[in-house]
């Protein structure tokens, strides 16, 4: 099985420096967690293992925020090297899919529709907008939305 990584890896390999486009960390925690929701749909599986927690500013990952926390609001560079054949089809099919989807969005467009959506709001429960929350998002959740949202 692939990990968050491995994704974060394929959507930083495909930013395109020369035209000016960047990732921040915000946009490729929401790009990977959307590659977890969709694939949930399309495949009825997770794509990798590690869990979302419902942030403040949205769904997190955070072992990917610990891998890319230094960044903070700045752009990530590309990975040196990655190989894409570690994927299977129907896994680049998701992660082309979103990419196509969110992927023009920067990462305060991509926090704010998470903040409008079912599985987000249902995992912060409670808690007080900006306010630490660990909640993770189940994906259970995510596919009953996402599933709702495909077939609307």
């Amino acid at each position: 099985m692939v990990t968050v990584f491995d994704v974060a890896d394929y959507f930083l390999s495909r930013v395109e420096l020369d035209s000016g486009s960047v990732m921040t960390h915000l946009k490729l925690q929401k790009l990977c967690y959307y590659v977890q929701a969709w694939h949930l749909v399309f495949e009825d599986n997770p794509m990798f293992e590690e869990k979302f927690q419902a942030w403040a500013h949205g769904p997190a990952c955070p072992e990917l925020f610990s891998k890319f926390k230094d960044y903070r609001w700045n752009p990530i560079p590309p990975p040196d090297e990655f190989d894409s054949s570690i994927f299977s089809g129907t896994e680049i099919e998701t992660i082309e899919a979103v990419w196509e989807a969110y992927g023009q969005f920067d990462g305060k467009y991509l926090e704010d529709l998470t903040h409008q959506e079912d599985p987000w709001i249902m995992a912060r429960g409670d808690c007080p907008p900006g306010e630490k929350c660990e909640n993770v998002i189940c994906w259970k959740s995510m596919k009953e939305y996402y599933t709702r949202l495909q077939n609307a």
